[in-house]
């Protein structure tokens, strides 16, 4: 990197002005790490200074680590990306969609149409949705009461489908069941077969679902987003336990053991001398597998939660085995053919492999996508592509 002072000044800044409470960001090319910074504190409350081993959960950013568990298996022949999953998971083999509700406002629920296979739901194509950004869905889980864990847990209480498998994109509880279908298949919990098959022979070692004490002693601090803009903390854990991790979104980690996760995609699958994936299986999780169907806009459903997303508006967006592909450039920022997501307490990361670049940068505040923090990541991306 020719001047890393400018990428510095785009991170110092956004935490003078308290836009973030701290912030830790990173970038890399298939060789190593080509920027790491960190700035501010681990939380408003608290003198610890944000360092780049500070944890963070990372939510939704569990995904791309699930879906490459998964590929694992397409790999061995034990599924294959268009089986119904139904087959494995008895709550899938017969779904029923959310088809709105009767005049006492009860869920009005039909058999859906089509099958919920492994490809539709790495693809976020298989019906499922979430209830912040669907607000049918939230009249749903408001009507019954049931907890997002129960609805994995019991098979009865499965929650309904958004729409048909197959016919549209929007993003939801998907990879949480290609999580369950993974555990079936291997017999054993996502936790411990991510760790086993992904986390430990990429080096990810600060990356998990259970909160280790010297892991714990790491955590950076979650905050809330004022109306007026100020921040404020606010008390957050998980459930840590075992046998109810999901995924979709529980682990926790550092950027440094994202950037391991990202550079081994940029380089088809091995780091280090350690091969987790075929390289011709990393191509096949970068293409289009969405066809003619468009990501699209979330609403929110709740505010509190997460603000409206439209990540690269303008943009022509589809979707990968896991991923957010963009099919044009961005100015200034990465090429078509990019991969990237978020996690829900604003973290963010992109693979570019026509670039060989990618990158992250986390924080810790909600509601998700935060304006304050996607004006920080597009400046910390574009700061990475003009020093370069």
């Amino acid at each position: 990197m020719k001047d890393r002072s400018a990428v510095d000044a785009v991170l110092r800044e956004a935490v003078d002005a308290g836009a973030v409470a701290g912030v830790v960001a990173m970038a890399s090319d298939a060789s190593g790490n080509i920027y790491e910074g960190a700035f501010g504190r681990r939380g408003t409350a608290d003198d610890q200074p944000m360092t780049a081993d500070t944890v963070f959960w990372i939510a939704s950013m569990t995904k791309a680590i699930t879906g490459a568990a998964c590929m694992q298996l397409v790999e061995q022949g034990r599924i294959g990306l268009d089986d119904d999953c139904g087959r494995i998971v008895p709550a899938l083999a017969h779904p029923k969609v959310l088809d709105g509700f009767d005049a006492e406002s009860k869920p009005r629920l039909r058999p859906a149409r089509g099958e919920i296979t492994l490809r539709r739901l790495l693809t976020h194509t298989a019906g499922f949705v979430y209830d912040m950004w669907n607000e049918n869905m939230r009249k749903w889980t408001e009507h019954t009461g049931l907890s997002r864990i129960r609805t994995f847990q019991h098979p009865a209480d499965c929650a309904p489908l958004g729409f048909d498998p197959g016919t549209r994109w929007e993003y939801g509880l998907n990879i949480d069941w290609a999580g369950k279908v993974l555990e079936a298949l291997a017999g054993t919990s996502i936790d411990a077969y991510t760790h086993e098959h992904v986390c430990a022979p990429l080096g990810m070692n600060s990356t998990g679902y259970m909160l280790r004490p010297e892991v714990e002693a790491r955590l950076a601090g979650m905050h809330r987003r004022r109306p007026d803009g100020t921040l404020e903390p606010m008390q957050f854990r998980p459930p840590q336990i075992a046998g109810e991790f999901l995924g979709g979104g529980g682990l926790y980690g550092t950027a440094g053991d994202y950037m391991r996760f990202a550079r081994m995609i940029l380089r088809k699958g091995e780091l280090d001398g350690v091969r987790v994936l075929p390289p011709e299986t990393v191509e096949l999780m970068s293409r289009n597998h969405i066809g003619d169907l468009d990501v699209r806009p979330l609403p929110t459903a709740i505010p509190e939660t997460s603000n409206p997303v439209d990540f690269l508006p303008g943009i022509r967006k589809k979707w990968g085995l896991t991923f957010l592909i963009n099919m044009e450039d961005v100015p200034g920022r990465r090429k078509a053919g990019s991969l990237s997501w978020a996690g829900l307490r604003n973290t963010y990361y992109w693979i570019d492999p026509q670039s060989g670049i990618a990158g992250t940068i986390m924080t810790q505040v909600t509601p998700f996508a935060d304006p304050k923090v996607l004006d920080l990541y597009e400046a910390f991306e574009q700061s990475i592509y003009s020093s370069l």
